[in-house]
């Protein structure tokens, strides 16, 4: 069980591990209210799996709406400022050092940390204590694809409670910077640098930063920090022909990383340092077409639920996140939609390093009250500002197929959330493009995403062909049995992309443990499986309408074993003959006559 760094993009030398044994209870009477309330504790978890989980140790499915975890860690008296940090909770976290509070946090997807200094025993011996409220029947909480049925149905899946992600601590000096954002801009080839100071507060305080591609400086730069932070833009030569500047462009075919070294200065001194990284890479709109780093670029995605067998949303370890981002370009995908997941950083770092698109999709709610949409908008800001400067994100989805939002054609309130979260998220991020509502029902959005499941070729060519106008389409046919649009938003010509199809059952051995299996279409061999996978991808790549598709789905996962993977990421079919249809030459342009 290993893990890196879990901030890939601020990273420091020294940190240390929490994961492992943990002391574990259940707390299905809610009776417990602080540590001191605990007198046993019957299992030991091993963190970061959680506890539905086989890997963690306690595996146990049932109903439980509160556990709690202990253990001591070693954390010596010394100088500067320890900060005790998660990568992810869920649902909601109480987290006590030594019996006195450090923190909570509410949000199932995203870090949290406190500032334990004054906490410490000076013996060393630390006693960290964490409550998680995760009520498994709760539907106005984001839970994504965790199933609210005491078995998994349809397709969701088991739940996911308490630690998933990895827990570590690490020493800072009395100033430091906690926040590190960049911001490409390739038109002008220049690089935005923000960086957030805390801690002590010093008028003496500089940023030194050194850009370099490989042994090549780029930038050496000593900014000013006022008022805690630092925003500038780095100017990079520009290379001018396009031989060149490609270089220096980030892409999956030229996943090219720029790597920085960061250093907080006052009076000559080194109070902090930190290494990080960020890429040149646009992706942006222009009518019908997408187009990464200036150039139109077709989307060939595969649907990613983001489970393990063994260990759920948690990923066995770090090689494991590596070899999910291996296979999805081993199959020619350029890029994956993490479906239902704000994923571990640990994997954008990997779609970073070698080559891999993500569009991320906020995890929904399945109830639409107030309540719902203040912990989505909280949650959703928290995932954009953490995975804002990683390279591979290139689009933001924060509702899927109406989800939470059930009755969009009729009530307005529903319809003002989605369009309020989609100028929320373009607000926040003005850099990438954003569907407001992807699937069907589309109003405020910059692609419009269709899913359709039908595995008729002949239905897919008349549905979608050139002979069809694309206003028939949103005016007229709606595949889902759902309009594709809303009133008052029709298609404006955005680039419409197929954003889920295909579902092909196949299932060449029992996956244990699963008593049912599930999917769109079913194949009962693998020549049929790859045959049904050829033509539909050959007459998807070949349709004039789409920017671009993603195909449902990665990985079989628990009832659903519609994937071009089993659970265990063993390939189905040769794995060249999957790559062979997905990047199947295409010479048209979308919209071109």
């Amino acid at each position: 069980m290993e893990f890196g760094y879990p901030r890939p993009q601020l990273r420091r030398a020294h940190w240390t591990p929490l994961n492992g044994p943990w002391r574990f209870c259940w707390d299905d009477e809610r009776a417990h209210t602080c540590p001191d309330d605990i007198a046993d504790w019957p299992l030991t978890i091993t963190v970061p799996y959680p506890p539905e989980s086989q890997a963690s140790g306690v595996f146990d499915r049932g109903f439980h709406p509160v556990c709690w975890y202990q253990r001591e860690a070693h954390i010596p008296p010394g100088e500067g400022r320890v900060v005790l940090r998660f990568g992810a909770v869920d649902y909601a976290a109480t987290v006590w050092v030594n019996g006195q509070l450090a923190c909570t946090h509410e949000g199932g997807h995203t870090p949290f940390s406190a500032d334990i200094t004054g906490m410490l025993d000076p013996s060393g011996t630390q006693v960290i204590t964490v409550r998680a409220e995760d009520d498994p029947h709760e539907l106005t909480k984001p839970r994504g694809k965790q199933d609210w049925q005491l078995e998994p149905h349809s397709i969701w899946y088991p739940r996911t409670t308490g630690i998933w992600q990895t827990v570590w601590w690490e020493r800072l000096p009395t100033t430091w910077v906690d926040k590190v954002r960049w911001t490409p801009k390739v038109e002008g080839f220049q690089i935005g640098f923000e960086v957030r100071v805390r801690g002590q507060a010093r008028e003496d305080l500089a940023v030194e930063i050194e850009l370099r591609h490989g042994e090549r400086l780029l930038a050496r730069d000593r900014y000013q920090v006022v008022d805690g932070e630092v925003d500038r833009f780095i100017a990079l030569s520009d290379p001018g022909i396009d031989d060149f500047r490609n270089e220096l462009l980030w892409s999956p075919e030229r996943p090219t990383l720029l790597e920085a070294k960061v250093r907080l200065i006052a009076d000559g001194q080194v109070l902090d340092a930190f290494e990080s990284y960020t890429a040149l890479r646009s992706m942006t709109i222009l009518r019908d077409r997408l187009m990464l780093n200036g150039r139109p670029y077709v989307l060939r995605l595969v649907l990613d639920q983001g489970y393990w067998p063994d260990t759920l949303l948690a990923a066995p370890d770090d090689a494991a996140l590596r070899r999910d981002v291996e296979l999805a370009k081993a199959m020619g995908f350029n890029g994956v939609r993490k479906h239902q997941k704000i994923e571990d950083p640990r994997y954008l770092y990997w779609a970073d390093r070698l080559g891999l698109l993500v569009w991320e999709e906020m995890p929904s709610a399945y109830r639409f009250t107030r309540t719902a949409i203040k912990r989505l908008v909280r949650e959703w800001t928290e995932a954009i500002d953490r995975d804002y400067s990683h390279p591979c994100v290139v689009t933001w989805v924060p509702f899927n197929e109406s989800w939470g939002v059930p009755e969009l054609t009729s009530v307005r309130e529903q319809r003002h959330a989605v369009e309020a979260l989609y100028h929320l998220t373009r607000t926040l991020d003005m850099t990438r493009p954003v569907i407001g509502n992807d699937g069907w029902e589309s109003s405020a959005t910059d692609i419009i995403g269709i899913h359709d499941y039908d595995a008729n070729v002949e239905h897919v060519r008349q549905r979608y062909g050139a002979e069809f106008p694309p206003e028939q389409l949103f005016d007229r046919r709606r595949p889902g049995g759902r309009v594709l649009t809303l009133d008052g938003y029709p298609h404006r010509g955005q680039p419409v992309v197929l954003t889920e199809f295909g579902g092909i059952c196949y299932q060449p051995r029992p996956e244990p443990g699963v008593k049912t299996i599930w999917g769109y279409t079913r194949a009962d061999s693998a020549e049929e499986f790859l045959r049904l996978y050829e033509e539909l991808l050959s007459t998807v790549i070949h349709t004039a309408l789409f920017s671009g598709f993603c195909y449902t789905q990665f990985a079989d996962t628990f009832q659903e074993a519609n994937g071009l993977l089993s659970a265990d990421r063993q390939p189905k079919v040769p794995l060249e003959r999957i790559r062979a249809a997905t990047s199947a030459s295409r010479t048209w342009i979308p919209g071109a006559s």
